[in-house]
């Protein structure tokens, strides 16, 4: 991957407001900057996991995904979700946890949920790879300082869902891409090509993506892929709804999310 290039073409202007509020520029450091040797190893080690994460770590990831299904181009494009910046930002406060946790716990956080597998081990290579990688990728940005385009759009969580509206909506807009029946389109060296919305091989019903308002947000920016967008904040919401109420493996630790009791309105 060309990160220099496809970096350049998704990297925001910081606005004015952004500037005040202490936002930085997403952008994504030059392959040149990688350095020999075993730090370099490391960072492209971390990130063929992240790309290529169901074959590298076939004994962490229970389902089909690779963790670039969500965090698209190698966690590089904004409201994707992605990884520049993040090893400034941590430790943080996450509420769905109820305390401070560390980068490794986030990471774990969606090995556990959005790939349905096994945590890594703190001080494990493969966990050391992926912190690497971001590290990298998070050069050049102030410890503290979120990019602009971390995490997701905002929407608007008081919209109502139409979950049939939805249903028409994915027919029409989705299914092309992640298959009539939301399994995904597979490819010849077993994974998927494009990632399973439902069923055996998707996130479980404990990660983010399976929350209507959440999920929401990363369609309207980002799907369909390349023409992300041309969705109204309404149609993400109501295609947002159908997709995540699909059947997909349950999370037994979800009853010990929010123990601060705000626990979101579209939390599973």
């Amino acid at each position: 991957m060309i990160f220099r290039t496809v970096g350049a073409a998704l990297a925001l202007a910081v606005s004015a407001s952004a500037i005040a509020q202490g936002a930085a520029t997403l952008a994504v450091p030059d392959e040149a900057t990688i350095p020999a040797g075993p730090m370099g190893d490391a960072i492209k080690r971390g990130r063929l996991i992240l790309t290529d994460t169901k074959r590298q770590l076939p004994g962490n990831v229970g389902n089909g995904l690779n963790c670039t299904s969500c965090h698209l181009n190698g966690g590089t494009v904004p409201y994707a979700s992605p990884w520049v910046g993040l090893t400034g930002a941590f430790p943080e406060y996450r509420s769905r946890s109820g305390k401070v946790i560390s980068l490794q716990e986030r990471v774990n956080d969606c090995f556990q949920r959005s790939m349905n597998g096994k945590a890594l081990a703190f001080d494990g290579e493969e966990m050391n790879a992926i912190l690497a990688y971001m590290k990298w990728l998070s050069s050049g940005v102030p410890t503290g300082t979120n990019v602009t385009g971390r995490g997701f759009e905002k929407i608007d969580t008081a919209l109502k869902p139409d979950h049939e509206r939805g249903k028409a909506i994915y027919a029409q807009r989705c299914a092309a891409c992640h298959g009539t029946d939301g399994q995904g389109l597979p490819n010849p060296q077993g994974g998927y090509a494009m990632p399973p919305l439902w069923g055996k091989d998707s996130f479980n019903v404990g990660a983010g993506m399976a929350r209507t308002y959440t999920a929401a947000a990363f369609v309207k920016h980002n799907m369909p892929l390349g023409q992300g967008g041309t969705l109204t904040a309404q149609e993400a919401v109501d295609v947002a709804a159908f997709f995540t109420h699909q059947p997909r493996p349950d999370f037994a630790a979800r009853t010990k999310d929010w123990p601060k009791g705000d626990r979101p309105k579209d939390a599973r």
